[in-house]
């Protein structure tokens, strides 16, 4: 039977979808308008109460329409849509929700580097002044975003107020003379990308757990929105480099994953040095509910080939991965790649190591790479048995080795360049014993100490690249 409210709702609908085509907005951007105004439907069947294939209860049909409005309301003279019953003054977005629908709208189409100001304008709709530090590349300082930084100065990672919310991925507040102020990261998923420095207004609590939740929330959303940022525009990534870097090392960088990602079973990060003038070294890794898969590359840094050895390596073993490939016909893969690029002359280090997340069970080839260690419940870092082959690119396949991980074990991927960087006298970094030293940190933060120690170490001269990549499997709750 057809009601007279279910024939309004079609006619509702039938208007909301005419005036959405008038908006511009793909059905993305209507839906992340709509989910911004407390919208719980999905995508897809958003797309489907508009070609009039799934109803929408009232309420829901309300936020479309809302979410439609304010689009038109962009454009002059558009035709509005219908609500079920007419809005109220109260019904605009108000405090954390204005905040978000802010920042989603202020950063469409924005350029990257007015990116911090739709930032500080989301803060001012909780009452907060909001500025905008990036980590530079060596993950030694947080620098203030030019336009935003009138008295403000690069900040020390390793001493600041600021740095220790970075190093601890989390939030932190601060009390000086100039008043209280929260420091919080700004993460891209996993990966730090540098900090928040929030003020307050004089009717808000910094200290409220509730301001810490939307604050923490605005840290995630605009650190996405950062990182996405940086992949169309120079204006942000030119804040976070200290000096310039050679050609080779960029094709390097911009082949290099993010250097944290995480899911609910396992963690990664990692990091290359010599962070400006890095030759011959690259890593890779990719996450799935049920496997980890990891990759690390040594081409050296003497050859002039080497940055494009080591590229040929990556782009190899990620197409035979995303095929599907196991170890096996990665190994494969790369060797075929190498040897039809660069001959006999291709030598390319490395280790390709998988993990089972259900049981920890660790697969991994040697190709004239360093073994992986494992950092446990033990004394000090394992190194984990192992039959290495010649380098990539020999064509010589090599035997799969395995072992079984423990629940929160750290497995540690690195190159030699790493594990023999020498002080001026001679001595050799001892990269066990700064796993060990840092082990009690989150991946990381171990990942950027254990760097870290190695650049001072060697006084930032290092005789070969070095690579680090980490994994943790957690224990189990």
């Amino acid at each position: 039977m057809v009601t007279l409210s279910s024939l309004q709702a079609e006619e509702q609908r039938r208007i909301v979808a005419a005036c959405f085509a008038r908006t511009g907005l793909t059905m993305e951007q209507l839906w992340l308008r709509y989910f911004a105004l407390g919208g719980d439907a999905s995508e897809v069947e958003l797309e489907a109460f508009l070609q009039g294939l799934l109803p929408l209860p009232r309420i829901q049909r309300d936020m479309v329409a809302h979410a439609v409005n304010e689009r038109l309301d962009e454009i002059s003279g558009a035709r509005r849509a219908p609500y079920s019953r007419e809005p109220s003054e109260d019904t605009l977005p108000r405090g954390p929700l204005a905040a978000l629908v802010g920042l989603l709208d202020g950063a469409h189409r924005v350029a990257p580097e007015r990116l911090p100001e739709v930032i500080a304008a989301a803060g001012r709709a909780l009452d907060l002044r909001i500025a905008v530090y990036l980590a530079d590349y060596d993950q030694h300082r947080l620098i203030p975003f030019p336009e935003q930084s009138p008295g403000r100065r690069p900040l020390a990672i390793e001493t600041s107020t600021a740095g220790q919310a970075y190093r601890q991925a989390g939030t932190i507040l601060a009390e000086d003379s100039a008043g209280p102020r929260l420091w919080t990261t700004l993460l891209d998923g996993d990966e730090r990308v540098g900090v928040l420095e929030v003020e307050a207004g004089p009717n808000t609590d910094l200290n409220a757990p509730s301001l810490r939740t939307q604050c923490h929330w605005l840290a995630s959303l605009s650190g996405h929105l950062i990182a996405a940022a940086m992949r169309y525009g120079d204006g942000l990534d030119m804040t976070r480099r200290r000096r310039r870097r050679d050609p080779m090392a960029e094709l390097l960088w911009q082949h290099l994953p993010p250097l944290t990602a995480a899911t609910r079973d396992v963690v990664v990060a990692g990091g290359v040095e010599p962070a400006y003038d890095v030759r011959g070294v690259t890593f890779d890794y990719a996450l799935s509910e049920t496997t980890a898969w990891l990759a690390i590359f040594d081409a050296g840094r003497d050859s002039e080939s080497s940055g494009l050895a080591v590229s040929a390596a990556l782009a190899a073993y990620r197409s035979a991965r995303r095929e599907g490939e196991g170890l096996r016909g990665q190994e494969s893969a790369v060797d075929k790649a190498l040897s039809a690029q660069f001959g006999a002359e291709a030598s390319v280090r490395g280790t390709l190591a998988e993990v089972d997340l259900a049981h920890g069970d660790l697969r991994h080839l040697e190709a004239g790479g360093k073994a992986p260690l494992v950092l446990g419940n033990g004394p000090g870092p394992a190194t984990v048995d192992s039959a290495p082959r010649s380098p990539f690119g020999a064509g010589t396949p090599g035997r799969i080795s395995t072992a079984r991980l423990q629940p929160g074990d750290l497995l540690v991927l690195h190159t030699e360049g790493l594990s023999e960087a020498r002080s001026a006298d001679g001595a050799r970094f001892s990269l066990a014993g700064s796993l060990e030293t840092n082990a009690g940190y989150v991946p990381p933060e171990i990942a950027r100490r254990v760097l870290q120690a190695a650049k001072s170490h060697c006084h930032n001269a290092f005789a070969a690249d070095a690579g680090l990549l980490l994994a943790h499997w957690p224990k189990t709750p």
